[in-house]
């Protein structure tokens, strides 16, 4: 069963990581695991794995588990390359889709340096680091994603839509509703509570939403639950992405995330005083985000293809702004529960699901603590759509807009001293340097675009 994660780590962390661990050799033993397999994530949140067997476990849990970090992208150069996984006892799982004759297991790792600190290149690190700091300051981060994703029927040139549904549609007939059936037991054998699950706007475009808890437990969901999306879609015949904007003219698939901080088990962003419900904590949070929001959506939506999303709109955010009921806003405040001052949150609306969710959930945190500590005042509320009004008109409420494309993006990150803070040189680094030749790349392909609005008139 897995447990909320503690920040930072102290003697009564230790201990209670001695438990834990004394735990899964206890369950590794009574169940005949015969493989443990080893997760942890790149600099831009791709899974990777290594897999153990029972009787190296103890060995593991003690001096972790060596390897190349050069051959990781993101992670070492070669003159400096050996690293250690650790693995995080609280996340073991037992995998249910393993073999009856073969039971396997899993557990995230946190990647450290061969003296044991903290490894600068692990995502994983990053967020345990920014999450101390808010623990520091007497805070602790929870948050629920709204992830979207498509179905499809292949995965190589035009994708081919598995159904024409729409929102909310009952489609009990079509394969869809039975992968994320599926897709859904997997994720409660796992130990991952889901909230909701349904068709999305778009054809064969599906949501699953997951429940609120502890930002470094849901970072690790939501890497497990897009494994297990794909991996369900696999075994369907099909194949699910993540991918921002698979298709022309329909919405793209976004990650819309909800945040809130807790302080001495109560809600920080809760005032029973204010009109709306929300604290002053709460209102210098959602400045923070969109003051700095320009400086992280490199991170938030780190492709080529993010762009497309946001730049079509639909229901994604193009503007920098807040409001309660205004779905074209980049912060959202949802109503705040009768009786449940608990779930008073915001939402943050660019996120993409292609995302590494430990590295943006580190700038929300960043980004959104920096206006708590300087005391960022929330301007005007946007209570219209902005696409509905002039650009003047948008001028005069002093909204800008999010970047438009992965250059404008690298461009504001570059220049951020909040983003280099939060993620780390080494990381800051090496994720400019990759996505700048990412889009270089993008810059010299002729595109089918090109090729018919050109190839026939020029």
């Amino acid at each position: 069963m897995r447990v909320p994660h503690a920040c930072g780590v102290d003697e009564t962390g230790n201990i209670r990581q001695s438990g834990q661990q004394d735990y899964v050799l206890r369950t590794v033993e009574e169940r005949g695991v015969r493989l443990v397999r080893l997760w942890f994530t790149d600099v831009l949140g791709r899974h990777k794995s290594v897999a153990i067997s029972p009787a190296e476990l103890t060995t593991v849990f003690e001096e972790g588990l060596q390897f190349d970090g050069s051959a990781i992208d993101g992670f070492s150069r070669v003159q400096e390359s050996d690293v250690l996984a650790r693995p995080d006892a609280s996340t073991f799982e037992l995998l249910p889709w393993a073999a009856p004759d073969e039971p396997s297991g899993t557990m995230f790792c946190d990647i450290t340096n061969l003296d044991g600190a903290p490894f600068e290149g692990d995502p994983r690190q990053v967020l345990r680091r920014n999450l101390d700091r808010a623990n520091t300051a007497g805070f602790k981060m929870f948050c629920a994603p709204e992830v979207e994703f498509f179905y499809l029927a292949q995965n190589t040139g035009q994708p081919v839509l598995l159904d024409q549904a729409s929102y909310f549609d009952l489609t009990t007939a079509d394969v869809s509703s039975d992968l994320r059936k599926r897709t859904l037991h997997m994720l409660e054998a796992l130990s991952i509570p889901v909230e909701y699950s349904f068709h999305e706007d778009a054809p064969s475009q599906h949501e699953i939403d997951l429940q609120y808890t502890d930002a470094l437990t849901m970072a690790d969901s939501v890497m497990t639950l897009r494994l297990a999306v794909k991996k369900i879609a696999m075994e369907g015949g099909v194949y699910a992405t993540f991918m921002p904007k698979p298709l022309n003219g329909i919405q793209g698939s976004g990650m819309h995330t909800h945040l809130s901080l807790f302080r001495d088990g109560a809600n920080a962003f809760f005032d029973e005083d204010d009109e709306h419900g929300l604290s002053t904590i709460a209102r210098s949070f959602i400045a923070g985000l969109l003051h700095h929001s320009r400086e992280i959506t490199a991170v938030t939506n780190q492709l080529v293809n993010s762009y497309k999303r946001i730049n079509e709109g639909y229901e994604a955010p193009r503007y920098v702004s807040w409001a309660h009921n205004n779905r074209s806003a980049l912060v959202r405040v949802p109503v705040t529960r009768a009786g449940r001052p608990d779930s008073t949150r915001v939402e943050y609306r660019a996120l993409d699901p292609a995302c590494n969710p430990y590295l943006a959930f580190s700038l929300l945190l960043a980004a959104g603590l920096r206006g708590v500590e300087k005391g960022y005042d929330l301007p005007r509320e946007a209570a219209v759509s902005l696409d509905e009004l002039s650009r003047t008109e948008q001028q005069d409420l002093g909204v800008a807009s999010l970047p438009t494309n992965l250059s404008e993006a690298l461009d504001e990150m570059e220049e951020s001293e909040l983003v280099r803070d939060a993620l780390g040189d080494h990381i800051f680094e090496w994720f400019l340097r990759n996505k700048r030749a990412e889009w270089s790349d993008y810059q010299r392909q002729v595109t089918p675009f090109e090729l018919e609005q050109y190839l026939p008139n020029w």
